[in-house]
């Protein structure tokens, strides 16, 4: 089963949205759970499960022959890796989870946009925010606690909380747009 693109982009569109509005109608709140993010370690497993699950996934279906004697093993080794990074891993643990989450996304705006390149240039606003996510996802695989900063600075004021959400909601709902007109077909 492939996921068309329109699709795509309503759901990454309405997932970055809906937050933003939030930050929008009570940015002190926001800010505070904002601020909360990096070291919650609930959130922290569930996205750090989530990412493990979608990769050892990716690994399965993937095709290629040259490993495939292997797949059990390099299964059971990432399933390994990403639950005791849940227990022996804990600080920053949502932070990492996130960024998993964020390649592995990049992954999969990457692939689903890939064959509609010839048909519209908007499929290239998919492609470069997915390599943007990617980019943030190794960034704060490396160092977590500049994911911290930039929500510490990015919540400093409810002006800072306002903006920075008002920016995003644009975005949101300009790639929600094109995934109703644009990329309706695709």
């Amino acid at each position: 089963m492939t996921l068309k693109l329109s699709t795509l982009a309503i759901l990454l569109g309405l997932g970055m949205g809906l937050p933003q509005v939030y930050g929008i109608a009570r940015p002190q709140q926001f800010a505070a759970r904002v601020r909360q993010f990096p070291r919650n370690l609930p959130v922290g497993v569930f996205l750090m499960l989530l990412g493990t699950a979608w990769f050892v996934w990716n690994v399965h279906i993937e095709p290629v022959a040259d490993f495939a004697s292997y797949k059990p093993a390099m299964i059971l080794g990432f399933s390994a890796v990403g639950i005791l990074s849940c227990v022996f891993v804990q600080d920053f643990l949502a932070v990492r989870g996130l960024a998993v989450v964020l390649l592995l996304l990049a992954k999969l705006m990457v692939d689903t946009g890939r064959p509609h390149l010839g048909q519209t240039h908007w499929v290239l606003l998919i492609q470069t925010w997915a390599y943007l996510l990617a980019m943030a996802g190794i960034w704060f695989t490396v160092t977590p606690w500049r994911l911290r900063d930039l929500l510490y600075w990015g919540t400093a004021t409810e002006t800072r909380v306002r903006a920075g959400s008002t920016v995003r909601l644009a975005f949101a709902a300009f790639v929600v747009l094109l995934g109703l007109t644009v990329f309706r077909a695709m």
